[in-house]
């Protein structure tokens, strides 16, 4: 169970009458989470959810606060957070930072089928090209410049072959986006994988968990996408879901010339965001609790597949 901080049916009760969101009826703990506690809130008008932060940046919330409200305005599936009466969204419980969120219809595709891969590339262009425009600023804590200083945390955990895989792909990462200048920008989710989206049936119900939430790369976002929902168990590509979802997407956002010479560098790039991140947690830095951590084999198989393999072709969309 993912609840690090319990709390009473009462101090849940006491914190709903902030809120403009009726009587408070039941409290349920979310199994699942891996870093905050998170709690389904039944009252007589409304679903809502409740999450503590545990851990992080706390200083960064306002900044998910502000991105997640800008989104809900644009009309984009994801929760924005409920303001109290006086319009204040961040507060404290149990003495951790708390939000109050709308619980949104849907469960999680273990395998996406080609219509809810269509789906979440439509909103993924919607939501990148409304994001452009998003005042707030949060710099991609797992860029480029993370690859290059954290890596070498790491090295000393693996094979020979494995030291030398990682070290070349971040020389030719920095090669390679070197040649090019700054690609289009806007706020990212920076963490869509297949459990951060809510689906009934095929209709997107919703986006969730942005706390992986920044600003940069817009193709950063996209690759991250495309990485776990449309890779096969082998690591490579499945074309079917591949050029769905980002046929979907370019309808939305056309890529920019240096986008697509950058696109197979993309993918190999947060592949090994992925594998270097949960190397970190397993023998860096492991959980704050008692937590069964990702396997990183998932995301060295995938990034020898995109080495092997290269990149599918962009698919044409007219627009």
């Amino acid at each position: 169970m993912a609840v690090f901080t319990p709390l009473s049916d009462a101090q849940v009760a006491a914190f709903l009458e902030k809120f403009d969101v009726g009587s408070f009826v039941s409290l349920q703990g979310v199994a699942g989470g891996t870093e905050n506690s998170t709690f389904f809130v039944t009252t007589d008008r409304r679903e809502l959810v409740l999450t503590l932060f545990e851990q992080g940046e706390h200083e960064e919330l306002p900044f998910f606060v502000e991105l997640l409200d800008y989104l809900d305005e644009h009309r984009l599936p994801v929760p924005g957070t409920v303001h109290d009466r006086e319009g204040v969204a961040l507060h404290s419980l149990e003495g951790k930072p708390a939000l109050l969120f709308p619980r949104l219809p849907g469960r999680h595709p273990e395998a996406p089928n080609l219509a809810q891969c269509h789906a979440l590339g439509d909103i993924l262009g919607r939501l990148h090209v409304v994001s452009k425009r998003f005042p707030g600023h949060r710099p991609n804590p797992r860029d480029l410049n993370w690859l290059h200083v954290m890596h070498h945390k790491v090295l000393s955990y693996l094979s020979p072959a494995d030291q030398t895989l990682m070290k070349d792909e971040v020389d030719d990462f920095e090669s390679a986006f070197c040649q090019h200048g700054e690609l289009p920008q806007g706020a990212l989710h920076g963490d869509l994988f297949r459990d951060n989206t809510l689906f009934e049936g095929d209709q997107l119900g919703g986006i969730i968990d942005f706390y992986n939430g920044c600003t940069g790369d817009l193709l950063f976002d996209l690759a991250i996408v495309i990485n776990d929902w449309a890779s096969d168990a082998d690591g490579t590509l499945n074309a079917e879901r591949y050029n769905t979802l980002l046929s979907a997407y370019l309808a939305r956002r056309p890529l920019t010339a240096d986008e697509r010479e950058l696109w197979p560098t993309m993918l190999r790039m947060t592949a090994l965001r992925y594998w270097l991140s949960r190397l970190l947690v397993v023998y860096v830095d492991p959980p704050a609790h008692d937590l069964t951590p990702h396997d990183p084999e998932r995301f060295r198989t995938i990034l020898n597949a995109r080495i092997a393999h290269g990149a599918l072709p962009l698919p044409e969309v007219s627009v």
